[in-house]
């Protein structure tokens, strides 16, 4: 994919905001398509690394990273229009998982689309807690961060 600078660059408010949005593609398409499909929707991309790409928009920057079978996402979002961002992703089709954290890790909202529902006496961990387990999560001091593979 070709990297796009024509959309509108993150609000300078949200730049010292921790990430407070993770979610993943289930058996996404590469980090390439994920980045086009918003590239296609007027966001701006960029490669973050060999395989992701960081998209943004004036009211949220994520990395699209890819893994075994699906893609993560990690970033900022402007908490009112997190639905809108899972809009977005419902609109290009995708499988999702999103969720929304306050500034001290509480899980705020969860939003899942595409997936076959779970059983009634699952209990679902929140993301952040199986990124952790997979080395992927950190926090270090008041900043959370999510660690490139």
């Amino acid at each position: 994919m070709d990297i796009s600078d024509e959309g509108q660059p993150l609000d300078p408010v949200w730049f010292e905001i921790n990430n407070n949005v993770c979610g993943s593609l289930a058996g996404a398409p590469s980090a390439s398509l994920v980045a086009g499909k918003f590239v296609g929707a007027g966001w701006s991309a960029r490669s973050a690394s060999w395989e992701s790409y960081e998209v943004e928009t004036s009211w949220c920057r994520i990395e699209v990273d890819p893994t075994d079978g699906d893609t993560l996402l990690n970033g900022v979002v402007d908490p009112q229009r997190f639905e809108h961002l899972a809009a977005l992703l419902t609109r290009f089709g995708l499988r999702f998982k999103l969720e929304l954290y306050h500034d001290d890790g509480e899980l705020l909202r969860k939003i899942e689309a595409g997936a076959p529902s779970a059983p009634q006496d699952t209990i679902a961990k929140p993301l952040s807690r199986l990124l952790a387990q997979l080395g992927l999560w950190s926090r270090r001091g008041r900043r959370t961060r999510f660690r490139a593979g």
